[in-house]
Protein backbone atom coordinates (compact mmCIF):
# COMPACT_ATOMS: atom_id res chain seq x y z
CA UNK A 1 0.00 0.00 0.00
CA UNK A 2 1.00 3.42 -0.22
CA UNK A 3 3.32 5.50 1.95
CA UNK A 4 1.18 8.07 4.43
CA UNK A 5 1.97 11.46 3.28
CA UNK A 6 4.31 13.26 5.80
CA UNK A 7 1.62 16.32 6.80
CA UNK A 8 3.75 19.11 9.00
CA UNK A 9 2.54 22.92 9.19
CA UNK A 10 4.58 26.03 8.96
CA UNK A 11 3.99 30.14 9.11
CA UNK A 12 3.17 31.32 6.01
CA UNK A 13 6.62 32.01 3.19
CA UNK A 14 7.16 31.86 -0.40
CA UNK A 15 7.70 28.00 -1.54
CA UNK A 16 10.90 27.21 -2.96
CA UNK A 17 10.00 24.03 -4.82
CA UNK A 18 7.78 21.15 -5.59
CA UNK A 19 3.99 21.56 -5.93
CA UNK A 20 2.11 24.44 -4.59
CA UNK A 21 -1.60 24.82 -3.71
CA UNK A 22 -3.53 27.84 -3.38
CA UNK A 23 -7.62 28.09 -2.30
CA UNK A 24 -9.92 29.86 -4.19
CA UNK A 25 -13.44 31.20 -3.54
CA UNK A 26 -16.46 30.83 -6.17
CA UNK A 27 -16.00 34.55 -6.37
CA UNK A 28 -12.31 34.27 -7.72
CA UNK A 29 -10.98 35.25 -4.34
CA UNK A 30 -7.66 34.47 -2.82
CA UNK A 31 -5.81 35.08 0.14
CA UNK A 32 -2.65 37.94 -0.34
CA UNK A 33 -0.19 35.45 1.14
CA UNK A 34 -0.45 33.59 -2.08
CA UNK A 35 -0.29 37.04 -4.24
CA UNK A 36 3.90 36.30 -5.46
CA UNK A 37 3.76 32.71 -5.71
CA UNK A 38 4.65 31.36 -9.07
CA UNK A 39 5.79 34.77 -9.76
CA UNK A 40 3.44 38.36 -10.13
CA UNK A 41 -0.23 37.85 -11.32
CA UNK A 42 0.43 33.94 -12.24
CA UNK A 43 -2.63 32.96 -10.14
CA UNK A 44 -4.47 36.30 -11.32
CA UNK A 45 -3.86 35.02 -15.33
CA UNK A 46 -4.62 31.40 -14.66
CA UNK A 47 -7.92 32.07 -13.53
CA UNK A 48 -8.49 34.70 -16.42
CA UNK A 49 -7.83 32.34 -19.01
CA UNK A 50 -9.48 29.28 -17.44
CA UNK A 51 -12.57 30.45 -16.47
CA UNK A 52 -12.05 29.10 -12.97
CA UNK A 53 -15.12 29.31 -10.65
CA UNK A 54 -14.08 28.03 -7.64
CA UNK A 55 -16.64 25.42 -7.07
CA UNK A 56 -16.21 23.54 -4.19
CA UNK A 57 -13.77 20.90 -4.85
CA UNK A 58 -12.82 22.00 -8.65
CA UNK A 59 -9.49 22.17 -9.17
CA UNK A 60 -7.27 23.75 -12.08
CA UNK A 61 -3.21 23.76 -12.52
CA UNK A 62 -0.90 24.94 -14.85
CA UNK A 63 3.11 24.91 -14.80
CA UNK A 64 4.79 27.69 -13.32
CA UNK A 65 7.37 29.43 -15.57
CA UNK A 66 11.24 28.72 -15.00
CA UNK A 67 12.75 30.79 -12.00
CA UNK A 68 9.27 30.98 -10.13
CA UNK A 69 10.96 28.51 -7.45
CA UNK A 70 7.74 25.78 -7.78
CA UNK A 71 7.06 23.44 -10.58
CA UNK A 72 3.11 23.85 -10.29
CA UNK A 73 0.45 25.64 -8.86
CA UNK A 74 -2.73 24.31 -8.40
CA UNK A 75 -5.71 26.13 -8.10
CA UNK A 76 -9.12 24.33 -5.72
CA UNK A 77 -11.86 25.69 -5.20
CA UNK A 78 -13.69 26.06 -1.87
CA UNK A 79 -17.21 27.73 -2.69
CA UNK A 80 -18.69 29.90 -0.32
CA UNK A 81 -16.34 30.57 2.62
CA UNK A 82 -19.48 31.43 5.20
CA UNK A 83 -20.99 27.83 4.36
CA UNK A 84 -17.58 25.94 4.52
CA UNK A 85 -18.15 22.85 7.50
CA UNK A 86 -15.92 20.63 8.82
CA UNK A 87 -17.14 17.91 5.90
CA UNK A 88 -16.39 20.74 3.21
CA UNK A 89 -12.99 21.02 4.61
CA UNK A 90 -12.19 17.38 4.55
CA UNK A 91 -13.34 17.30 1.30
CA UNK A 92 -11.22 20.12 -0.26
CA UNK A 93 -8.29 18.79 1.61
CA UNK A 94 -9.29 15.63 -0.44
CA UNK A 95 -9.31 17.18 -3.56
CA UNK A 96 -5.98 19.50 -3.24
CA UNK A 97 -4.13 15.75 -2.39
CA UNK A 98 -5.66 14.38 -5.71
CA UNK A 99 -4.01 17.22 -8.04
CA UNK A 100 -0.44 16.47 -6.37
CA UNK A 101 0.73 13.63 -8.30
CA UNK A 102 4.36 12.51 -8.73
CA UNK A 103 5.75 15.31 -6.81
CA UNK A 104 7.12 14.63 -3.74
CA UNK A 105 6.79 18.26 -2.03
CA UNK A 106 4.24 20.32 -1.79
CA UNK A 107 2.82 23.23 -0.01
CA UNK A 108 -0.68 24.86 0.87
CA UNK A 109 -1.46 28.53 1.22
CA UNK A 110 -4.22 27.79 3.85
CA UNK A 111 -5.55 31.04 4.04
CA UNK A 112 -8.51 32.81 2.87
CA UNK A 113 -9.55 36.14 1.89
CA UNK A 114 -11.34 38.41 5.04
CA UNK A 115 -11.75 34.48 6.42
CA UNK A 116 -10.15 33.82 9.59
CA UNK A 117 -9.35 29.66 9.77
CA UNK A 118 -9.45 28.08 12.98
CA UNK A 119 -6.80 24.99 13.74
CA UNK A 120 -9.96 22.84 13.47
CA UNK A 121 -10.18 24.00 9.76
CA UNK A 122 -6.58 23.09 8.77
CA UNK A 123 -6.88 19.55 10.71
CA UNK A 124 -9.83 18.63 8.64
CA UNK A 125 -8.16 19.75 5.22
CA UNK A 126 -5.09 17.71 6.21
CA UNK A 127 -7.40 14.91 7.43
CA UNK A 128 -8.82 14.90 3.75
CA UNK A 129 -5.66 14.57 2.32
CA UNK A 130 -4.79 12.01 4.35
CA UNK A 131 -8.08 10.06 3.33
CA UNK A 132 -7.74 10.48 0.09
CA UNK A 133 -4.30 9.38 -0.22
CA UNK A 134 -5.38 5.09 0.92
CA UNK A 135 -4.96 3.02 -1.66
CA UNK A 136 -5.36 -0.55 -1.04
CA UNK A 137 -2.95 -1.89 -4.08
CA UNK A 138 -0.21 -4.61 -1.69
CA UNK A 139 -1.27 -6.78 -3.89
CA UNK A 140 -0.56 -5.71 -7.44
CA UNK A 141 3.18 -6.75 -8.14
CA UNK A 142 2.92 -3.73 -10.89
CA UNK A 143 2.56 -0.57 -8.74
CA UNK A 144 1.21 2.74 -10.49
CA UNK A 145 0.92 7.05 -9.70
CA UNK A 146 -2.60 7.03 -11.64
CA UNK A 147 -5.34 8.98 -9.45
CA UNK A 148 -3.12 11.52 -7.37
CA UNK A 149 -0.83 8.66 -5.87
CA UNK A 150 2.14 9.86 -4.55
CA UNK A 151 5.72 8.55 -5.31
CA UNK A 152 7.30 5.57 -3.81
CA UNK A 153 9.23 7.90 -0.88
CA UNK A 154 5.65 9.30 0.02
CA UNK A 155 5.36 13.17 -0.11
CA UNK A 156 6.09 15.65 2.18
CA UNK A 157 3.69 18.16 2.54
CA UNK A 158 3.86 21.83 4.72
CA UNK A 159 0.53 23.59 5.34
CA UNK A 160 0.84 26.95 5.87
CA UNK A 161 -1.18 28.79 8.64
CA UNK A 162 -1.42 31.56 10.96
CA UNK A 163 -0.53 29.49 13.78
CA UNK A 164 1.26 26.07 13.15
CA UNK A 165 1.63 25.03 17.07
CA UNK A 166 -2.31 25.09 17.14
CA UNK A 167 -2.90 23.24 14.19
CA UNK A 168 -0.77 20.34 14.92
CA UNK A 169 -2.34 20.16 18.54
CA UNK A 170 -5.73 20.03 16.28
CA UNK A 171 -4.19 17.33 13.66
CA UNK A 172 -2.77 15.36 16.09
CA UNK A 173 -6.47 14.10 16.72
CA UNK A 174 -7.90 14.16 13.42
CA UNK A 175 -4.78 11.68 12.25
CA UNK A 176 -5.90 9.14 14.90
CA UNK A 177 -9.16 9.63 13.36
CA UNK A 178 -7.56 9.06 10.05
CA UNK A 179 -5.38 5.68 11.64
CA UNK A 180 -8.83 4.61 12.55
CA UNK A 181 -10.47 4.60 8.81
CA UNK A 182 -7.79 3.30 7.11
CA UNK A 183 -8.00 0.29 9.53
CA UNK A 184 -11.03 -0.38 8.64
CA UNK A 185 -10.75 -0.11 4.95
CA UNK A 186 -8.22 -2.79 5.02
CA UNK A 187 -10.42 -4.80 7.14
CA UNK A 188 -12.86 -4.71 4.59
CA UNK A 189 -10.76 -4.69 1.50
CA UNK A 190 -8.73 -7.62 2.50
CA UNK A 191 -9.68 -10.56 0.35
CA UNK A 192 -11.70 -13.34 2.41
CA UNK A 193 -9.53 -16.16 1.78
CA UNK A 194 -7.01 -13.66 3.76
CA UNK A 195 -9.17 -11.90 6.63
CA UNK A 196 -11.31 -15.04 7.88
CA UNK A 197 -12.85 -14.87 11.44
CA UNK A 198 -9.58 -15.99 13.50
CA UNK A 199 -7.62 -13.54 11.43
CA UNK A 200 -9.52 -10.73 12.02
CA UNK A 201 -9.62 -11.19 16.19
CA UNK A 202 -5.74 -11.19 15.66
CA UNK A 203 -6.28 -7.41 13.63
CA UNK A 204 -8.13 -6.79 16.77
CA UNK A 205 -5.68 -7.85 19.63
CA UNK A 206 -3.12 -5.29 17.65
CA UNK A 207 -5.27 -3.01 19.41
CA UNK A 208 -3.46 -3.23 22.99
CA UNK A 209 -0.36 -1.60 21.30
CA UNK A 210 -2.41 1.37 22.23
CA UNK A 211 -4.06 0.43 25.66
CA UNK A 212 -7.16 -1.34 24.45
CA UNK A 213 -7.61 -4.31 26.44
CA UNK A 214 -8.77 -7.32 24.49
CA UNK A 215 -10.26 -10.69 24.82
CA UNK A 216 -11.09 -13.10 22.54
CA UNK A 217 -14.08 -15.47 23.06
CA UNK A 218 -13.48 -19.11 21.11
CA UNK A 219 -16.02 -21.63 19.58
CA UNK A 220 -15.76 -23.87 23.16
CA UNK A 221 -16.51 -20.23 24.99
CA UNK A 222 -19.54 -19.15 22.59
CA UNK A 223 -21.21 -22.25 23.46
CA UNK A 224 -20.68 -22.22 27.01
CA UNK A 225 -22.29 -18.56 26.86
CA UNK A 226 -25.16 -20.22 24.68
CA UNK A 227 -24.54 -18.04 21.88
CA UNK A 228 -26.42 -20.46 19.82
CA UNK A 229 -27.53 -17.45 16.97
CA UNK A 230 -23.80 -16.74 15.92
CA UNK A 231 -23.06 -20.34 16.17
CA UNK A 232 -25.33 -21.36 14.02
CA UNK A 233 -24.74 -19.19 11.51
CA UNK A 234 -21.07 -20.28 11.49
CA UNK A 235 -21.47 -24.19 11.39
CA UNK A 236 -21.28 -24.71 7.81
CA UNK A 237 -17.86 -23.07 7.54
CA UNK A 238 -14.65 -24.88 8.48
CA UNK A 239 -13.88 -21.72 9.80
CA UNK A 240 -14.31 -21.21 13.33
CA UNK A 241 -15.73 -18.20 14.75
CA UNK A 242 -14.94 -15.69 17.05
CA UNK A 243 -16.25 -13.11 19.27
CA UNK A 244 -13.55 -9.86 19.98
CA UNK A 245 -14.22 -7.71 23.31
CA UNK A 246 -12.29 -4.41 22.87
CA UNK A 247 -12.33 -2.43 25.85
CA UNK A 248 -11.07 1.05 25.82
CA UNK A 249 -10.98 2.99 29.26
CA UNK A 250 -10.50 6.46 29.03
CA UNK A 251 -12.44 8.37 31.43
CA UNK A 252 -10.95 9.21 34.72
CA UNK A 253 -13.63 8.41 36.73
CA UNK A 254 -15.22 5.10 36.84
CA UNK A 255 -18.41 5.42 34.76
CA UNK A 256 -20.92 3.29 32.46
CA UNK A 257 -19.19 2.83 28.91
CA UNK A 258 -20.89 3.33 25.80
CA UNK A 259 -21.11 0.01 23.43
CA UNK A 260 -20.47 -0.41 19.65
CA UNK A 261 -21.31 -3.23 18.07
CA UNK A 262 -20.57 -4.56 15.01
CA UNK A 263 -21.45 -7.78 12.49
CA UNK A 264 -18.13 -9.43 11.04
CA UNK A 265 -19.47 -11.86 8.87
CA UNK A 266 -16.43 -11.94 6.63
CA UNK A 267 -17.39 -13.96 3.53
CA UNK A 268 -21.34 -14.51 3.14
CA UNK A 269 -22.58 -16.83 0.67
CA UNK A 270 -26.21 -16.58 1.66
CA UNK A 271 -26.08 -20.55 3.20
CA UNK A 272 -28.13 -22.86 2.16
CA UNK A 273 -29.87 -20.49 0.96
CA UNK A 274 -27.43 -19.37 -1.28
CA UNK A 275 -27.29 -15.89 -3.36
CA UNK A 276 -26.51 -15.49 -7.24
CA UNK A 277 -23.10 -16.35 -7.90
CA UNK A 278 -22.98 -12.36 -9.66
CA UNK A 279 -21.47 -10.07 -7.25
CA UNK A 280 -21.06 -12.27 -4.47
CA UNK A 281 -17.10 -11.48 -4.55
CA UNK A 282 -18.33 -8.27 -2.67
CA UNK A 283 -19.39 -10.91 0.34
CA UNK A 284 -16.08 -10.65 1.49
CA UNK A 285 -17.15 -6.88 2.80
CA UNK A 286 -20.18 -7.98 4.67
CA UNK A 287 -17.91 -7.44 7.95
CA UNK A 288 -18.02 -3.75 7.36
CA UNK A 289 -19.64 -2.75 10.93
CA UNK A 290 -17.53 -4.71 12.66
CA UNK A 291 -14.30 -3.15 10.42
CA UNK A 292 -16.27 0.51 11.42
CA UNK A 293 -16.08 -0.51 15.06
CA UNK A 294 -12.57 -1.94 15.24
CA UNK A 295 -11.34 1.58 13.54
CA UNK A 296 -13.73 3.45 15.93
CA UNK A 297 -11.49 2.23 18.97
CA UNK A 298 -8.21 2.62 17.10
CA UNK A 299 -9.35 6.54 17.17
CA UNK A 300 -10.63 6.58 20.22
CA UNK A 301 -7.89 4.58 21.54
CA UNK A 302 -5.34 6.98 19.57
CA UNK A 303 -6.15 10.26 20.30
CA UNK A 304 -6.40 8.90 23.74
CA UNK A 305 -10.75 9.92 24.31
CA UNK A 306 -11.73 10.13 27.70
CA UNK A 307 -14.49 7.92 27.41
CA UNK A 308 -15.60 4.23 28.82
CA UNK A 309 -15.84 2.66 25.48
CA UNK A 310 -16.47 -1.16 24.57
CA UNK A 311 -16.23 -2.63 20.67
CA UNK A 312 -17.89 -5.74 20.61
CA UNK A 313 -17.34 -7.83 16.98
CA UNK A 314 -19.16 -11.12 16.08
CA UNK A 315 -17.32 -12.94 13.70
CA UNK A 316 -18.49 -15.54 11.34
CA UNK A 317 -17.99 -17.22 7.73
CA UNK A 318 -21.53 -18.40 6.61
CA UNK A 319 -20.99 -21.33 4.09
CA UNK A 320 -22.84 -23.94 3.14
CA UNK A 321 -21.33 -27.17 3.02
CA UNK A 322 -22.87 -30.72 4.80
CA UNK A 323 -23.05 -29.29 8.42
CA UNK A 324 -24.69 -25.68 7.51
CA UNK A 325 -27.96 -24.54 8.87
CA UNK A 326 -31.26 -25.51 6.91
CA UNK A 327 -34.02 -23.31 6.28
CA UNK A 328 -36.78 -24.00 8.49
CA UNK A 329 -33.70 -24.95 11.58
CA UNK A 330 -34.63 -23.28 15.53
CA UNK A 331 -31.87 -22.32 17.38
CA UNK A 332 -31.61 -20.65 20.72
CA UNK A 333 -30.04 -17.79 21.38
CA UNK A 334 -27.73 -16.50 24.24
CA UNK A 335 -31.00 -14.72 25.36
CA UNK A 336 -32.64 -17.80 25.67
CA UNK A 337 -35.15 -16.45 22.82
CA UNK A 338 -35.54 -19.34 20.08
CA UNK A 339 -35.38 -18.21 15.88
CA UNK A 340 -36.79 -19.95 13.52
CA UNK A 341 -34.08 -19.66 10.31
CA UNK A 342 -36.15 -19.21 7.36
CA UNK A 343 -33.50 -17.87 5.32
CA UNK A 344 -30.47 -18.71 5.85
CA UNK A 345 -29.12 -15.10 4.13
CA UNK A 346 -30.58 -13.36 7.26
CA UNK A 347 -27.52 -14.34 8.82
CA UNK A 348 -26.46 -11.02 10.27
CA UNK A 349 -29.32 -10.24 12.58
CA UNK A 350 -28.38 -13.84 14.17
CA UNK A 351 -24.64 -12.62 15.17
CA UNK A 352 -26.10 -9.42 16.29
CA UNK A 353 -28.52 -10.77 18.47
CA UNK A 354 -25.98 -12.75 20.41
CA UNK A 355 -23.71 -9.98 20.25
CA UNK A 356 -25.98 -7.49 21.33
CA UNK A 357 -27.40 -9.41 24.29
CA UNK A 358 -24.28 -10.33 25.68
CA UNK A 359 -23.10 -6.41 25.50
CA UNK A 360 -25.73 -5.72 27.69
CA UNK A 361 -25.83 -8.35 30.11
CA UNK A 362 -22.11 -8.16 30.80
CA UNK A 363 -21.33 -4.23 30.21
CA UNK A 364 -24.45 -2.47 31.69
CA UNK A 365 -23.71 0.39 29.12
CA UNK A 366 -25.07 3.70 28.71
CA UNK A 367 -25.81 3.07 25.23
CA UNK A 368 -25.28 0.86 22.41
CA UNK A 369 -25.12 1.32 18.93
CA UNK A 370 -24.40 -2.06 16.13
CA UNK A 371 -23.35 -1.71 12.55
CA UNK A 372 -24.08 -3.74 9.53
CA UNK A 373 -24.25 -4.11 6.16
CA UNK A 374 -27.55 -6.07 7.03
CA UNK A 375 -30.17 -5.45 4.03
CA UNK A 376 -30.28 -4.74 0.48
CA UNK A 377 -33.54 -3.29 1.29
CA UNK A 378 -32.22 -0.14 2.76
CA UNK A 379 -30.41 0.59 -0.46
CA UNK A 380 -33.50 0.59 -2.52
CA UNK A 381 -35.27 2.84 0.68
CA UNK A 382 -32.25 5.25 0.58
CA UNK A 383 -29.54 4.52 -1.83
CA UNK A 384 -25.88 4.99 -1.23
CA UNK A 385 -25.52 8.69 -0.21
CA UNK A 386 -27.47 7.70 3.94
CA UNK A 387 -27.04 4.89 6.47
CA UNK A 388 -30.46 3.86 7.34
CA UNK A 389 -31.33 4.75 11.53
CA UNK A 390 -33.34 2.77 13.56
CA UNK A 391 -33.42 3.42 17.33
CA UNK A 392 -35.70 3.43 20.36
CA UNK A 393 -34.20 6.41 21.90
CA UNK A 394 -34.95 9.80 20.35
CA UNK A 395 -32.13 11.81 22.25
CA UNK A 396 -29.32 9.41 21.00
CA UNK A 397 -31.22 9.79 17.25
CA UNK A 398 -30.62 12.93 17.36
CA UNK A 399 -27.14 12.74 18.61
CA UNK A 400 -26.20 10.76 15.88
CA UNK A 401 -27.83 12.44 12.94
CA UNK A 402 -26.36 15.30 13.50
CA UNK A 403 -22.95 13.56 14.15
CA UNK A 404 -23.66 12.59 10.39
CA UNK A 405 -24.26 15.59 8.75
CA UNK A 406 -20.93 16.93 10.81
CA UNK A 407 -18.91 14.53 9.15
CA UNK A 408 -20.83 13.94 6.39
CA UNK A 409 -21.66 10.32 7.31
CA UNK A 410 -25.15 10.72 6.79
CA UNK A 411 -28.01 8.82 8.00
CA UNK A 412 -31.60 9.31 7.62
CA UNK A 413 -33.84 7.68 10.68
CA UNK A 414 -36.33 5.00 9.64
CA UNK A 415 -39.44 4.18 11.67
CA UNK A 416 -39.83 1.03 14.13
CA UNK A 417 -43.32 -0.05 15.15
CA UNK A 418 -45.24 -3.36 16.20
CA UNK A 419 -47.30 -3.19 13.38
CA UNK A 420 -44.11 -4.36 11.85
CA UNK A 421 -42.76 -6.32 14.85
CA UNK A 422 -45.87 -8.65 14.05
CA UNK A 423 -44.27 -9.49 10.63
CA UNK A 424 -41.57 -11.46 12.45
CA UNK A 425 -43.83 -13.42 14.80
CA UNK A 426 -42.90 -17.16 14.05
CA UNK A 427 -45.64 -20.22 14.73
CA UNK A 428 -43.23 -22.41 15.59
CA UNK A 429 -40.61 -20.54 17.79
CA UNK A 430 -40.53 -16.89 19.39
CA UNK A 431 -39.39 -14.92 16.08
CA UNK A 432 -38.29 -15.67 12.54
CA UNK A 433 -35.42 -14.00 11.23
CA UNK A 434 -37.68 -12.95 7.95
CA UNK A 435 -40.62 -10.53 8.07
CA UNK A 436 -41.22 -10.72 4.15
CA UNK A 437 -40.16 -9.14 0.73
CA UNK A 438 -42.03 -5.49 2.45
CA UNK A 439 -39.84 -3.21 4.48
CA UNK A 440 -37.24 -5.36 4.85
CA UNK A 441 -34.77 -3.23 6.64
CA UNK A 442 -37.11 -2.39 9.13
CA UNK A 443 -38.14 -5.94 9.90
CA UNK A 444 -34.44 -6.95 10.14
CA UNK A 445 -34.20 -3.99 13.08
CA UNK A 446 -37.29 -5.03 14.71
CA UNK A 447 -35.49 -8.37 15.02
CA UNK A 448 -32.65 -6.65 16.65
CA UNK A 449 -34.43 -4.76 18.97
CA UNK A 450 -35.84 -8.08 20.81
CA UNK A 451 -32.27 -8.11 22.03
CA UNK A 452 -31.77 -4.91 23.49
CA UNK A 453 -33.98 -4.85 26.61
CA UNK A 454 -34.95 -1.18 28.15
CA UNK A 455 -31.05 0.26 27.01
CA UNK A 456 -31.23 3.42 24.42
CA UNK A 457 -29.79 1.75 20.99
CA UNK A 458 -29.63 2.19 17.68
CA UNK A 459 -28.97 0.06 14.84
CA UNK A 460 -26.94 1.30 11.54
CA UNK A 461 -27.34 -0.16 8.07
CA UNK A 462 -24.65 0.43 6.63
CA UNK A 463 -24.97 -1.84 3.24
CA UNK A 464 -25.10 1.00 0.91
CA UNK A 465 -22.39 3.00 2.33
CA UNK A 466 -19.54 0.62 3.93
CA UNK A 467 -18.67 -1.23 0.44
CA UNK A 468 -19.23 -0.05 -2.90
CA UNK A 469 -20.17 3.41 -2.48
CA UNK A 470 -19.46 6.49 -4.59
CA UNK A 471 -16.76 8.04 -4.99
CA UNK A 472 -15.61 11.50 -3.11
CA UNK A 473 -12.84 13.88 -2.70
CA UNK A 474 -11.54 12.21 0.04
CA UNK A 475 -12.65 8.56 -0.61
CA UNK A 476 -11.52 6.39 -3.90
CA UNK A 477 -11.74 2.72 -1.82
CA UNK A 478 -14.12 0.49 -2.33
CA UNK A 479 -14.35 0.21 1.52
CA UNK A 480 -15.32 3.40 2.59
CA UNK A 481 -14.72 3.36 6.41
CA UNK A 482 -17.86 4.46 6.83
CA UNK A 483 -19.25 4.84 10.46
CA UNK A 484 -15.61 5.32 12.25
CA UNK A 485 -15.90 9.57 11.74
CA UNK A 486 -19.91 9.43 12.50
CA UNK A 487 -19.20 7.67 15.95
CA UNK A 488 -15.91 9.74 16.67
CA UNK A 489 -18.00 12.53 16.71
CA UNK A 490 -20.90 11.11 18.48
CA UNK A 491 -18.81 10.37 21.52
CA UNK A 492 -16.66 13.72 20.76
CA UNK A 493 -19.29 15.61 20.99
CA UNK A 494 -21.48 14.09 23.79
CA UNK A 495 -19.77 11.48 26.01
CA UNK A 496 -16.41 12.84 26.81
CA UNK A 497 -15.30 14.51 29.43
Amino acid sequence: MSKRPSIGFSEFSAPEKGTAIVLVTQDGKFAREAEAIGGASLITRLLDISDFKGKLGKTVETMAPEGAGVDRVVLVGVGDPAKLANDDWIKVGGAAFSKIGHASTASVTLALPDVQLSPENAADFALGMLLRSYRFDKYKTKKNNDNGAEPKGGVKISLQVDSPSAAKKAFADAEAVAGGVKLARDLVNEPANVMGPVEFAEEAVRLEKLGVKVEILTEKELKKLGMGALLGVAQGSVRPPRVAIMEWNGAKQKEKPVAFIGKGVVFDTGGISIKPAAGMEDMKGDMGGAAAVTGLIHALAARKAKVNAIGIIGLAENMPDGNAQRPGDIVTSMSGQTIEVLNTDAEGRLVLADALWYANDRFKPRFMVNLATLTGAVMVALGQYHAGLFSNDDELAGQLFAAGQATGEKLWRMPLGTEYDKLIDSKTADMKNIGGRNAGAITAAQFLKRFVGDTPWAHLDVAGTAIGAPSNEYSQSWASGFGVRLLNRLVRDHFEG
